[in-house]
């Protein structure tokens, strides 16, 4: 139940056929208008205000590592406050995410709020899917800028038609993540895109094998960044390859095991 009156965001995109064949063959695509500019001015401060509660990051800067110095990472925001949840539920965006993955029906994997301080550091190149105990070829992730971002803020970049090689290393975002990828994009020629300047409401969607990567944030405004992550309907979860994999299992799959299809109740489906 909503706790105020916010625009409705469960309305169809119109999504060409072209865009659905440029994301599968490039791994990524980038939107205009997925939300409205006032449908987004109107969620944007409750997405910010309750991320900011949640922050648990009290280091500055200078202290932090480099996958620190990336982003302020708050998670699973749709439990913490009505609003958000009617926005990360929105059938808008899992519609795209479904259409482009070519599946019936998506599931939320997690959202989180991912704010680039004025200053902070580059996100290395790294695969979303080496944290992930689920198949990664079947996720999807969109990423939508709540304030207008320009590419000198730290909007994405992706290694076009990269997530065609699936898992390549067992890097977390990392500085070595940074210098072995970028080093396997020179060697197998891969053109990089950037998603450029965006304004609030467009969005990137990304393959979870995709290879990207961001610039820092140079400006001296906060980008505040909102990711919503989706996988296929009727995955089955996969024995955990490293740490960071057996702590999503126990995060995001609570009271699961390998061999069980993904379906705990923090995943609705969408």
């Amino acid at each position: 139940m909503q706790t105020t009156d916010l625009p409705d965001i469960n309305t169809e995109y119109e999504l060409p056929s072209e865009a659905v064949q440029k994301y599968q063959f490039d791994g990524y695509l980038v939107l205009p208008e997925v939300a409205d500019t006032d449908t987004v001015r109107q969620y944007h401060q409750v997405i910010k205000q309750t991320a900011l509660e949640h922050n648990t990051q009290e280091q500055s800067l200078e202290e932090r590592d480099t996958y620190g110095k990336a982003f302020l990472q708050i998670t699973n925001l749709w439990e913490k406050n009505a609003d958000v949840k009617t926005f990360v539920l929105a059938k808008r965006f899992a519609g795209i995410a479904a259409r482009l993955m070519g599946v019936d029906n998506v599931c939320l994997y997690h959202d989180q709020a991912l704010f680039k301080e004025p200053g902070g550091g580059h996100t290395p190149w790294h695969q979303d899917g080496y944290y992930w105990p689920i198949d990664a070829r079947q996720t999807i992730t969109m990423w939508m800028p709540l304030v207008d971002v320009s590419e000198g803020m730290g909007t994405l970049k992706f290694a076009s038609g990269s997530h065609q090689d699936g898992y390549l290393n067992d890097l977390p975002i990392s500085n070595e993540s940074h210098q072995v990828f970028e080093e396997y994009i020179n060697e197998k020629g891969y053109s990089i895109q950037s998603s450029g300047n965006l304004q609030a409401g467009d969005a990137s969607f990304h393959n979870g094998w995709t290879l990207h990567a961001a610039p820092g944030n140079n400006s001296d405004t906060l980008r505040e960044a909102f990711t919503i992550i989706y996988y296929a309907d009727g995955l089955t979860i996969r024995e955990p390859r490293n740490e960071n994999q057996q702590l999503d299992l126990e995060t995001w799959f609570p009271g699961q095991i390998p061999g069980e299809k993904a379906v705990s109740r923090l995943n609705p489906i969408l």
